[in-house]
Formats: structure tokens, sequence, C-alpha cells
């Protein structure tokens, strides 16, 4: 919990800055993406995905968001292709969400935005381990898959039943044998810019690989993110929501697109 940043008003990303710097830098993220601004690029290719269910450790309140972590010792649970090269091994996935279904998406489309952002976090291989990539300009890839009210999402209903046993900051519970790749959205186009990470230390070292394509979540879904608690257990309980940082200024950088 370095410096003690959160989402309220005392330590939320307005004030991000004072004890990282990095927050105004150059490849900031999340952004707003305005698809009439972007470039199709051939040359981008296909995503490819290749989860390995067994590698899915545990399901975790960190404080911040809900967070399901992987062993990523192996090449088991791996992202190529899209605009990366070689191989980057799959971390964690995490959620932004807001405290209505109006807002809570990190990414924005056009101004659009979504009642919650799933990001599945990877780090390039190249490197030992995912704390020596996560400082380096290529040294992570996340994919950002927007949830979209609609019908209820069973895929997403797993994950959502575990929340009951970590309800507290700093709770986990073990969540074996979980596919992520359920939560991709059945087409991969997507826009790929260089940003950041958009928590602190916000370093910037993440190629953003942005899902055109959303998944749906239902209402009722939605209430469960926000059944969760930004305090820990004897602390007056605070509601886990809104927990996104707003869109960063582009600074000249290009977005691209993978489709026409």
């Amino acid at each position: 919990m370095s410096h003690g940043w959160g989402y309220a008003a005392t330590n939320g990303p307005d004030k991000w800055g004072e004890n990282f710097p990095i927050a105004n830098g150059p490849r900031q993220s999340p952004i707003d993406i305005v698809p009439g601004e972007t470039a199709f690029d051939a040359a981008l290719k296909a995503l490819t995905l290749k989860y390995d269910p067994s590698t899915s450790i545990d399901i975790l309140n960190n404080g911040h968001s809900v967070q399901v972590t992987f062993a990523d010792d192996t090449d088991s649970s791996t992202l190529t292709g899209g605009p990366i090269s070689g191989k980057y091994r799959l971390k964690q996935f995490h959620f932004h969400w807001g405290a209505s279904d109006d807002k809570g998406s990190e990414h924005t489309v056009a101004g659009t935005k979504y009642p919650a952002e799933l990001h599945l976090v990877h780090w390039n291989t190249k490197y030992p381990s995912f704390g020596d990539a996560a400082s380096q300009g290529d040294g992570l890839a996340v994919v950002g898959v927007f949830l979209e009210i609609g019908a209820d999402n069973p895929q997403l209903q797993k994950l959502l039943d575990a929340f009951d046993g970590i309800k507290a900051k700093s709770t986990q519970t073990s969540f074996a044998n979980y596919d992520p790749s359920t939560l991709l959205p059945g087409c991969l186009d997507y826009w790929t810019y260089d940003g950041s990470l958009t928590t602190p230390p916000l370093l910037e070292s993440v190629t953003w690989i942005v899902c055109k394509e959303s998944i749906s979540v239902s209402p009722a879904q939605m209430g469960k993110f926000r059944s969760l608690l930004f305090s820990g257990d004897g602390e007056a309980p605070c509601c886990m929501m809104d927990n996104y940082r707003p869109p960063q200024p582009l600074k000249g950088r290009k977005v691209r697109a993978s489709f026409k």
C-alpha cells in the first residue's frame, strides 16, 4: 500500500502525482479512444490467448480491486501476436467499476463510459520476472475488455460467487481451475497504444490492447461487485466502487486499430 493511495477525494487519482510524478508523464493510461481518430494498421496480427485453467491460483481483495492471480512460472497461460513480439505470460486479471451503471470503465470510447472494465495483465518473458518487466517500456501487455449492461453473464458467475469469501480488504481465497478466456468477447478486434499502469506506481511499461467488442453483465451482477469493501475487517465498512482512473491526455500518441 505505497503512500496509501486510493480512490477517495483525499488520496484519489487527482492526488497521485504528488507521490508518483510519472502521473503526468508522456504515456499515461487510460485514454479516451476516438474511433474516427484511430488508424487501421494492416500489420497488426490477430491476438492469440492460450490460457490453462490449472494455472489459476487465488482470488483476492487487495483493497483497490478484486484480482485473480495465476501461476506464471511456465508458459502455460500466454498472450502472443497482436501488436507485441515475443511471448507474454498471464500474471493476474482484475476489474474497475463504478458506483452506478453509467460509469466505471477506465478507457472510454468517444467519451462513452461502460459500467466496468476487465484487465488481463501479462509480462514479457524476455525479462526474468513480472517485477523486472514492470519497469521496461515493452515489459507488460494488458488486454482490456469492457463490460456492458445486458443479460446475466454465466462466465462471470463463478467469479462473483467467490466474492462472499473476500468481502474485506486483504482477504483471499483459493480459486482453482478458472479459464479466463471465457471472459473474452467473441470477436477479438482491438485498439492498441503505448501506455501505463492505471494504478500507482503508474509505470509507463504497458502495451494496451483494448477489445472493441464488450461482454455482457447484468445490473444484479454489477451490484455484486459493489458489495466488496475497500475497508478491512474491523474498519467502518466502505463499499468498493468508482475504483477507476479517468482518461489521461494522449500527448501525441497514435492509437492503432486491428480492424477497418
